[in-house]
C-alpha cells in the first residue's frame, strides 16, 4: 500500500493521472477534425486536418493520396516547451517530417495538452490522438509510434503504458526512436545541474552577486524577470559565445574552455542547454514537483579544468530529494518492458541529446529481457532535430518488414536499405546516408559523472 501511494503521489506531482492500461487515456474528442490546406513540403495531393483533442492538445493529421488505410505514423515531438500549446508547433513537426507522407504513410502529431515537463502526460495525449484518427479515418493496417528527442522518451513510455492487456492487443505495432532523450529525466538531465554549478563557479553571473540568490536546481525564482535575451548576453559577456573566437579575450576563452571541457558539451549548444537548465528546471521543479529537487551532485567529481581541485572545492553542492527523484523516475523512466519491435537512430555528434543515452536505454531493455527487440543504429551526423531524408523511410520500411515478415534488421542492413532509397528521397543531393554500422556508444557515465545513490 505504501508503494502504491508513493506512485500515485508521483504522478500527481507531474500533473497526470496514473495510467493503468490502454484504456487509461481520457476519452478523445468526438468533434471531427477540420479539413485544412496542407503546408509545404507535404505533397499537394495529401489531405490535411487540424483539431483539438478535448483535453487541451492541438493536432495536425496528414493522409497521403491513395492511402487506403495503410500505415499510420504517430509522432511524439521533442522539447518540452514551457509555454502554452500552440497549433503551429504541430504544423512545424508535420513540415519537418513531411518525408513520412512522401513515403506514403499517414502522419498525426499532438502538441500535448500543456507546456512543461510530463512524459506520461504526453504519452496519453499521443494515444488520445491515435483514437481520434481511428474514429474518423478508420483503423490502419499498421500503426508505428515515432518519438523524436524528448518525444522518444514519450514514445518509449507509451509503448509500455499501452502494452497488450488480456485479449486486447497493443494499439501500436512498432516503435521508432530518433535522436532520443532516453533513460528517464533523472539521468538525462543530471548534466544540466552540472552545467549550472560549473557555469556559476566560472562566470558568477547567473545569478549575479547583487541579485537574490537561490539554489540552482530550481532554475529561477518564480518571480524572476530574467529573459532569454538577457541570459544570452550574460553568457556572451562571460565566455564570448556568439563572437568570433579571435575577438574573445583570453579570460573569456579560458572560461569557455573550462565549461565545455568539464561538462562535455559543444560550444554551439551551450546557450540552449543553459536555457533548459533555467526555464525547464523552473517548470519541472516548481510546477511539477512541488518545489522539491530531483537533481543532486553530492560526491560528483568534476574533471577537465585547469585546477580540478579548486573547482571541486568551489562548486555549489546539492542533495536530491528522494521523493522528487522518485516522482521524476515514475513519470519518465522506461522499464524496458515492451514487446514492440524497436528501431533507433542517433547522430554520433548530436549536440543536444548525448548519443551515450542510447547505451543507457540499451541497458534498460537488456535488463528487462527485451533487448532482442531493440536494434540501434548510429549516423555520422552533427544535428539533433532532423536527420537525412532517406534515413527515415529506410527505418520505417525496415520496421514494417520486421513486423510483417519477421525480418529483423541490422545496422548493416539499415545502411544498405538507406543507400537503396537515397536516389528516390535525397533529390537535392544534400543529405545521403550516414549510418555507421559498426559504431557503438560509450556508457553514459563516460560523459556524465556518476551520482550518489
Amino acid at each position: 500500500m505504501k508503494k502504491q501511494l508513493s506512485t500515485l503521489a508521483a504522478f500527481a506531482l507531474l500533473g497526470t493521472a496514473l495510467p493503468l492500461s490502454a484504456q487509461a487515456a481520457s476519452p478523445a474528442s468526438k468533434q471531427a477534425p477540420a479539413s485544412t490546406p496542407c503546408p509545404a513540403p507535404v505533397p499537394e495531393a495529401a489531405r490535411c486536418y487540424t483539431g483539438e483533442d478535448g483535453s487541451g492538445s492541438f493536432y495536425w493529421i496528414a493522409i497521403p493520396k491513395d492511402w487506403n488505410r495503410g500505415v499510420l505514423v504517430m509522432h511524439a515531438h521533442g522539447g518540452p516547451e514551457t509555454g502554452p500549446p500552440k497549433l503551429e508547433r504541430s504544423q512545424e513537426d508535420l513540415k519537418r517530417w513531411a518525408i513520412t507522407v512522401k513515403a506514403g504513410y499517414a502522419w498525426a502529431g499532438s502538441t500535448y495538452r500543456r507546456g512543461g515537463y510530463g512524459v506520461t502526460m504526453a504519452a496519453e495525449d499521443t494515444e488520445r490522438l491515435r483514437q481520434i484518427f481511428v474514429r474518423h479515418f478508420g483503423q490502419p493496417q499498421r500503426t508505428l509510434l515515432h518519438g523524436q528527442s524528448y518525444g522518444a522518451g514519450v514514445a518509449a513510455k507509451a509503448a509500455e503504458l499501452y502494452a497488450p492487456v488480456g485479449d486486447a492487443k497493443s494499439p501500436y505495432d512498432g516503435l521508432l526512436l530518433t535522436s532520443g532523450v532516453l533513460g528517464g529525466g533523472n539521468s538525462a538531465y543530471d548534466f544540466r545541474l552540472d552545467l549550472r554549478v560549473v557555469y556559476q563557479y566560472v562566470c558568477r553571473n547567473h545569478p549575479r552577486a547583487d541579485e537574490p540568490q537561490y539554489p540552482l536546481w530550481m532554475g529561477l525564482p518564480a518571480d524572476s524577470k530574467l529573459t532569454r535575451a538577457e541570459l544570452a548576453a550574460r553568457v556572451k559577456e562571460c565566455t564570448g559565445v556568439g563572437m568570433p573566437a579571435a575577438q574573445r579575450t583570453p579570460e573569456q576563452a579560458a572560461r569557455l574552455k573550462t565549461i565545455l571541457s568539464v561538462v562535455k558539451i559543444q560550444e554551439r549548444s551551450l546557450p540552449g542547454h543553459l536555457n533548459w537548465a533555467t526555464w525547464l528546471f523552473q517548470d519541472l521543479v516548481q510546477k511539477r514537483l512541488g518545489g522539491r529537487n530531483p537533481f543532486g551532485n553530492i560526491g560528483v567529481v568534476y574533471q577537465g579544468s585547469a585546477d580540478d581541485a579548486a573547482l571541486n572545492a568551489g562548486v555549489l553542492r546539492y542533495a536530491a530529494d528522494p521523493q522528487a527523484k522518485g516522482a521524476l523516475a515514475a513519470d519518465s523512466q522506461p522499464t524496458g518492458r515492451t514487446a514492440l519491435p524497436t528501431l533507433g537512430l542517433h547522430a554520433i555528434d548530436d549536440p543536444t541529446a548525448f548519443v551515450e543515452l542510447e547505451n543507457a536505454y540499451r541497458r534498460i531493455r537488456d535488463a528487462a529481457g527485451t533487448g532482442g527487440q531493440l536494434v540501434q543504429s548510429f549516423s555520422a551526423e552533427r544535428e539533433h532535430s532532423y536527420l537525412s531524408d532517406s534515413e527515415y523511410p529506410a527505418l520505417f520500411t525496415a520496421l514494417l518488414d520486421w513486423i510483417d515478415k519477421g525480418e529483423k534488421p541490422t545496422p548493416q542492413s539499415l545502411a544498405q536499405r538507406c543507400a537503396s532509397l537515397a536516389p528516390r528521397y535525397d533529390t537535392d543531393g544534400k543529405n545521403g546516408c550516414h549510418i555507421k554500422p559498426d559504431w557503438q556508444p560509450p556508457a553514459l557515465e563516460s560523459r556524465v559523472p556518476v551520482r550518489a545513490p
